[in-house]
This record gives structure tokens, C-alpha cells and sequence, in this order.
């Protein structure tokens, strides 16, 4: 199943969405990658087994389930998750791209790729329907997140690293 949607970070036509700089979420994205306690409810705990310019690998760990993936970033455009086959788990990935159609207008664009190809089976496809729903409130949670953080001064350059 493919999937994909955006979420708007900016939109000079909405006063009451508060205003991100390209850098706060660009920021935000990358503490999602490096902490993402913060921001997934049942995720116990997540390893940085390595570390390289651009790069983590991480072992994510789920009461008993283990998942070992791979985040690639390019700086200020996007975070590419992947999680290669293993076990039972199919290779899938995620990308959150930053997308400014204008310059006061900021989007995220979420791309969900589960490995598994769309399926046309009334069953299957009520199941793709509950992932997507379910995708869409998880990355909804993450921006509400963004903003709380950003409104805390907690995107500032000068409170990270």
C-alpha cells in the first residue's frame, strides 16, 4: 500500500496557525528521527546503533518486537525512513518531505510505502483504510508536537545539539 497526504505547517490564509520557520521544522523532524519517544505512544525505547553525517541506524523496541531501521536526512528537505525486511515485517518506508510552494506557505508531505502493494479484497483494502486513518492522526500528533516544542523555544538552534 502507497500512501501519502500534507499537512500544513504555514498558510498566510490561516491566522490561527502559528508560524514555523523552514529551520524550527526542519529541527523538529530530525528530533522525531533521533527521539522518538517523544512522539510514538508504545514505543519503549530507541537505540542509535550508528551514527553518520545524514544517517542513523536505529533499533526501535516495542515490549517484545524489535525493529531495526535506517533514517537518511537531507538537511532542510527530507527524513527518509526505512525498514528493511525482517522476520515477519515486510520492507516498508516513510518520507517527510518539506515542501514550500511559496514563501510564506510551509507543507509536509508524508509518503507511507508498506511493502505490501494495494489490495483489492474488501478485507485487505477495510485494513489499508484503518493504516492510512491511522498514519494521518500519527502525523497530525507529530506537528501538534512541532508546535508545542517550537512555542517552548525548544526548536531553537541554541537548545539542541
Amino acid at each position: 500500500m502507497k500512501f501519502e497526504h500534507l499537512i500544513e505547517i504555514n498558510d498566510p490564509m490561516n491566522p490561527l496557525l502559528d508560524t514555523l520557520t523552514r529551520e524550527q521544522l526542519w529541527r523538529g523532524l530530525v528530533l522525531r528521527a533521533e527521539q522518538p519517544t517523544m512522539f510514538i505512544p508504545h514505543l519503549d525505547e530507541c537505540t542509535i546503533l550508528e551514527r553518520e553525517a545524514g544517517l542513523l541506524k536505529r533499533r526501535l523496541t516495542f515490549g517484545e518486537l524489535v525493529i531495526d531501521d535506517v533514517v537518511h536526512m537531507s538537511p532542510l528537505q527530507e527524513v527518509r525512513y526505512e525498514v528493511p525486511a525482517q522476520g515477519e515485517i515486510a520492507a516498508s518506508s516513510l518520507r517527510m518531505i518539506i515542501e514550500a510552494p511559496t514563501n510564506a506557505m510551509l507543507l509536509v508531505r508524508f509518503c507511507y510505502d508498506d511493502g505490501q502493494g494495494e489490495h483489492t479484497d474488501p478485507a485487505n483494502a477495510m485494513y489499508d483504510d484503518f493504516k492510512k486513518s491511522a498514519y494521518q492522526e500519527a502525523d497530525i500528533d507529530t506537528v501538534r508536537i512541532l508546535r508545542q516544542l517550537a512555542g517552548q523555544g525548544k526548536l531553537d538552534p541554541t537548545l539542541l545539539n
